[in-house]
């Protein structure tokens, strides 16, 4: 059993033993925590909550409900949602804040409290912090009898988001659906089977061929949206009868596509080519990860904007996008976040932008992914034993690469002319997580590994 806790929140799997697993009474302490920090932030206590399809979602959100308004808290239920949505009811609502109860790309045993601000973005460091505190010493009081909240479901606000979808400038339904584009999805059992088929057929695509559309939580293979994992809709597109595939993870926040021919067209450049299109017809700023494909800064400066990278998190990516005006922004891993619609990633807004770039662009989706710059990137970790200190590692590599461009935001990022490095300590774990990224597979694994010799050579010395 694990649980997992952060700043942004509390995951973990079913079950155990309290603060062993994310057990009922761990829920409702977490719980407790969140809604007292949203209390002390407004004079309206009101708290949307949504969930993804996860068979542990139901148990777990009555939990969070009768907690929050234990605590006087007014909940407004979204119930089977996703994380966008929610992100976008919260403003609407007015509320306080939001919970999104859903553990994203992880397996069927766990679950999650994502925890949203009153602006439906995820909670600061600061703020996240101050929230585990109070877990922790159960610095919590709760409403008498008269005070309690008000509990009030709302079941059409996916609908709501495919509408507001549609009202985006840059999302043109005419050209998607003058295109007749025939498309198939896999939704992995979660809420994307109930979101997906409303926007498509909203943008004026008719021929949906679904694949594990039923909301019941029953993952079909691992839902994380990586090639590895999506050899069925691969094989479905291998027969040659559909445009595109579109993949999207548990809670709908994550994007990825599938070329005519099955081949990926590669997480990585979901972003590279929502943000294409977007920078096309509004000229700015962008902003990703700095584990995320150099291919973006590539598109950004030949449109004649300004790249700039984020420490990992998607709280850091959007503080780094306000900070910058940047109008298009996310991470390498499917996540697009447009500020137009709102600071969150989004597939839907993703999938929007994206079906009408491919309409206009007015050829083949694996063509549209020849047009863009060619990048590999080479995923490792080096484990080491408890007692060697990471930090004074990456200090070393500093120095040994210090006449490289380095950024030390997150980690040691050292950038050469067409590659890069990133070494990143766990924070849970002696672990250093290597990414590496070049021109060629072959290229990206000889540099990830040079830098693991480097390591080695470190850890030696300082015996």
């Amino acid at each position: 059993m694990a649980l997992i806790k952060s700043i942004s929140g509390i995951r973990g799997t079913i079950g155990g033993k309290p603060g062993e697993g994310l057990t009922p009474l761990d829920v409702v302490k977490f719980a407790s925590a969140y809604g007292s920090w949203v209390i002390s932030q407004t004079k309206n206590p009101k708290v949307v909550i949504g969930r993804d399809a996860r068979i542990s979602g139901e148990m777990v959100s009555k939990l969070v409900a009768a907690t929050l308004q234990g605590l006087g808290i007014d909940v407004i239920d979204l119930g089977l949602s996703t994380t966008p949505t929610v992100e976008l009811a919260v403003p609407l609502e007015k509320a306080g804040g939001g919970i999104i109860l859903t553990a994203s790309h992880n397996p069927i045993q766990w679950n999650a409290l994502k925890l949203l601000n009153d602006k439906g973005e995820f909670i600061s460091d600061l703020e996240g912090k101050s929230i585990l505190e109070s877990a922790e010493k159960e610095n919590f009081s709760f409403a008498e009898v008269k005070k309690l909240g008000k509990y009030t479901q709302i079941d059409d606000y996916i609908d709501r988001h495919v509408e507001h979808i549609l009202g985006l400038k840059l999302v043109d339904k005419e050209a998607i659906a003058a295109k007749k584009f025939k498309v198939v999805i896999d939704c992995v059992n979660s809420t994307g089977g109930i979101a997906l088929p409303k926007l498509l057929r909203a943008l004026g695509v008719e021929d949906i061929e679904e694949m594990y559309c039923t909301p019941n939580g029953h993952f079909p293979h691992n839902p994380e949206p990586l090639p590895e994992n999506l050899r069925d809709i691969a094989d479905k597109l291998q027969k040659g009868k559909y445009d595109l595939g579109i993949v999207v993870d548990p809670d709908v926040d994550r994007l990825c596509f599938m070329n005519e021919d099955g081949s990926p067209f590669g997480e990585e450049y979901t972003l590279v080519a929502v943000a294409d299109y977007v920078l096309s017809q509004t000229p700015g700023n962008t902003v990703s990860n700095l584990s995320s494909t150099r291919a973006l800064r590539d598109v950004t400066e030949k449109r004649g904007g300004q790249y700039h990278a984020a420490a990992v998190g998607e709280v850091n990516v959007v503080n780094k996008m306000k900070e910058t005006n940047a109008i298009i922004g996310g991470e390498g891993n499917g996540g697009v976040i447009y500020p137009e619609s709102h600071y969150g990633r989004d597939a839907l807004v993703g999938i929007g932008l994206f079906l009408t770039h491919l309409a206009k662009f007015g050829k083949t989706i694996s063509r549209l992914r020849q047009s863009y710059p060619n990048y590999h990137i080479s995923k490792n970790k080096i484990e080491l034993t408890p007692e060697i200190n990471v930090d004074k590692i990456l200090e070393e590599v500093k120095k040994k690469y210090k006449k490289q461009p380095i950024n030390d935001i997150d980690g040691v990022k050292i950038e050469f002319e067409k590659e890069w490095v990133h070494l990143r300590k766990s924070n849970t774990e002696p672990i250093i997580r290597i990414y590496s990224e070049s021109e060629s597979q072959a290229t990206a694994d000889h540099l990830a590994n040079k830098i693991i010799l480097d390591i080695k050579e470190v850890v030696t010395s300082s015996k």
